[in-house]
């Protein structure tokens, strides 16, 4: 017979003995097991099943971590504050302590203590309370797994009924624990997987828990005090109720000094003392507790549940660690910007939210408000602010138009001459003529360019009637990414809506930041992304339902913005911060080229600030969440300085990295064509001075003295 098989023979002839030895009690547990219908003895291979996987596992799940980009913590979530250690990361005196007061007999046993649950049953009648555990570690061990890892009413209850079916079943599977594992490793797992009190599961957490130290660096009373705790956490409390806490915890000295584990000395020095603990808060535990970057946090866990398909199960148990794109400077530095500008109960809320362009890397999301879900606190918002569309984002969208008729040839020395008001030519207001108007005064004819860095809403409402429908801008607007036009973007479509120019639509402050990013990267558009890799507990990719590794990182589409499109507005949109008649010029910042556009809506309802650099794209979105607010200002004036504010910090530290030229030239290349001669005078008349100009072409308007800057726009949608 084979080592193995004489030792589970061994096992299961131990179950036999325990028969006359326990008395009926056991007799009455075991026997059932043991005798088959026809009072046939089963066999040690039917006794001893295979372990369940719950007890196959080596270790019990810690917390998923979430970690940012600079591997600093953000969060956790867990259903149990638990921190699995390995053995050599557990003081000897904690195992010894535990040991003393549960299973003295625990290096002697295989699994089953006959001879200890009888000895333990007459000692704490004796006692009139629980000096010394009835089941083994081993058994305990057994119970605790089944129980932590039930995920439904039903497993819950079997793990913890009265039963002789329980009892059973915990004592094989008991035995079949002790063939597959060490005496060592049983009790390594259960010290990582019992319970302690205050939420804290497993020894690292308690020994963190109460006394802010490691499990390696437990002393003789605080072992003693938390072996005390894993029969009843609650009444020997050590915060709670400290005078039944000492009282346990010199049980558990008083044993350990029996066993030769205390000396003397020892007993003296503890006995009787107060519990010294200095408790700690538990862990943070999901996005409300976040460290850094709360509405971030929510952002993530949406789409690692959604996207991804992780389940919230897997984020509570799954004890997983997840690296994330948050740039933590550049979070803490929207942070500071969005508050400086908008206290925390503000009634207006302001949205900074960056993305890393050519990679989609959601770098900051930040807002004047605590993640939190307090209805009754107005600092508190449980919407995240910076991903729904709630308002539009005005002037914004004139881009879309530019780049549509960028890709149409129309170049950006198109000169229009509309008037003001501008009465469209193809698009209608229900049954009315669509009018509109800007606000401030322009000059009569502007160029592409001009009319973008200037905000002109009576330009690009006549170069979409140049493009004689909105269809180009909004499939544009689609394939730079600005994902909250897409439920109603076949409707926009259907309607022809002039005012789609006007920035008219719901936008989410992300799906902003996200278009504008695909022309910071010469027209590759990447899909927002909030995660770089996934690993299991075990330090490996997570892998999905087929097998492979859960897809992260860029998603990205090369040219959805032909290059040259995409070159040409960057050199364009520099003009709103660096030029005096630009509308973002309080987002400049010196020695870099910021591109950028602003917004604000009808009647002002929302205003916005998009600004990029090669490196970084991010939007400000201000509104008020709750009900419609005229907020009085422009996206110039109230968004941008939000947004410099933000990033001032950062790209200071970084040395400027310039925009590719423009893939198409932004001046007419062409010569003006040749003024023709004058004729010759009569011989009686006086030549003209050669320096006169001839009069035969008309100049075009000249610019006015540039004003201060402001955000000019019509009532349906200034900039």
């Amino acid at each position: 017979m084979a080592e193995r098989d004489r030792s589970r023979g061994r096992a299961a002839r131990q179950l036999l003995v325990a028969v006359p030895l326990a008395g009926a009690l056991v007799a009455a547990l075991l026997l059932p097991w043991l005798l088959g219908p026809g009072l046939l003895v089963r066999s040690h291979a039917d006794v001893l099943a295979p372990l369940p996987i719950e007890l196959r596992d080596s270790a019990p799940a810690g917390k998923t971590a979430v970690l940012a980009a600079d591997g600093s913590l953000i969060t956790y979530f867990y259903r149990h504050n638990r921190a699995p250690v390995p053995a050599e990361a557990i003081a000897e005196v904690m195992k010894q302590a535990l040991i003393d007061i549960e299973d003295s007999r625990f290096h002697e046993h295989r699994g089953l203590d006959v001879e200890g649950t009888a000895r333990a049953l007459m000692r704490n009648v004796l006692a009139g309370s629980v000096m010394e555990g009835g089941s083994t570690i081993t058994q305990q061990l057994v119970k605790q797994t089944l129980l932590q890892t039930a995920t439904t009413a039903e497993e819950r209850s079997a793990a913890t009924e009265e039963s002789v079916g329980r009892k059973l079943r915990e004592a094989r599977l008991a035995l079949a624990l002790e063939e597959r594992y060490t005496k060592d490793e049983i009790l390594t797992r259960y010290l990582n997987i019992v319970y302690f009190g205050r939420g804290a599961y497993g020894v690292e957490a308690a020994a963190q828990r109460y006394f802010g130290v490691t499990a390696a660096e437990l002393t003789l009373p605080q072992a003693a005090m938390l072996a005390g705790l894993v029969q009843t956490p609650t009444h020997d409390d050590p915060v709670a109720y400290p005078d039944s806490a000492v009282e346990r915890r010199d049980q558990v000295l008083r044993r350990m000094h029996a066993l030769g584990h205390a000396t003397d000395e020892e007993l003296v020095q503890f006995l009787g003392q107060p519990v010294q603990v200095t408790p700690t808060e538990p862990p943070p535990n999901g996005c409300v507790d976040a460290v850094v970057g709360a509405f971030f946090c929510d952002y993530l866990q949406r789409h690692l549940t959604g996207p991804l398909g992780l389940t919230q199960e897997q984020l509570d148990t799954g004890g997983l660690t997840i690296r994330t794109t948050l740039r933590t400077d550049l979070q803490l530095a929207g942070d500071q910007a969005v508050v400086a500008s908008l206290a925390l109960d503000d009634p207006l809320a302001g949205m900074f939210t960056a993305v890393e362009p050519g990679t989609g890397k959601v770098l900051a999301m930040s807002v004047n408000r605590r993640f939190g879900y307090d209805v009754t606190d107005p600092a508190q918002e449980s919407v995240n602010l910076n991903l729904v569309a709630s308002q539009g984002a005005g002037s914004t969208y004139k881009v879309f138009v530019a780049a549509a008729a960028l890709e149409r040839g129309i170049p950006p020395w198109h000169r229009i001459t509309a008037g003001d008001p501008y009465v469209s030519r193809v698009y209608r207001n229900g049954e009315e003529p669509y009018v509109v108007r800007n606000v401030g005064r322009y000059p009569a004819t502007l160029d592409m360019t001009e009319a973008l860095v200037r905000s002109s809403n009576t330009y690009f409402v006549a170069l979409e009637d140049q493009l004689g429908s909105v269809e180009g801008p909004v499939r544009a607007a689609q394939r730079m990414g600005l994902f909250s036009l897409d439920p109603v973007a076949d409707q926009v479509v259907a309607e022809n809506r002039g005012s789609f120019t006007l920035g008219a639509e719901a936008t989410s402050p992300l799906a902003l930041a996200g278009a504008y990013a695909t022309l910071a990267a010469s027209g590759t558009q990447c899909d927002p992304t909030p995660v770089t890799e996934i690993l299991d507990r075990d330090g490996a990719l997570l892998a999905g339902p087929d097998g492979a590794p859960v897809p992260v990182g860029p998603s990205c589409t090369p040219e959805a913005v032909p290059p040259a499109v995409a070159t040409t507005l960057n050199q364009i949109l520099v003009g709103d911060t660096a030029l005096p008649i630009g509308t973002g010029t309080r987002a400049a910042i010196p020695g870099h080229q910021i591109a950028g556009k602003t917004g604000t809506s009808q009647q002002r309802f929302s205003v916005a600030f998009v600004g990029y650099t090669p490196q970084y794209a991010a939007s400000v979105m201000v509104l008020n969440p709750k009900r419609n607010e005229d907020l009085g200002g422009y996206g110039g004036r109230l968004a941008a300085p939000i947004w410099r504010a933000a990033m001032l910090p950062i790209l200071s530290a970084q040395p400027p990295v310039p925009f590719p030229p423009p893939g198409i030239p932004l001046d007419d290349p062409r010569p003006p064509p040749p003024r023709p001669r004058p004729a010759p005078p009569p011989r009686s008349a006086p030549a003209p001075a050669p320096e006169q100009p001839a009069p035969e072409q008309p100049a075009p308007d000249p610019l006015p003295a540039a004003p201060p800057p402001v955000d000019p726009a019509a009532p349906a949608g200034p900039g």
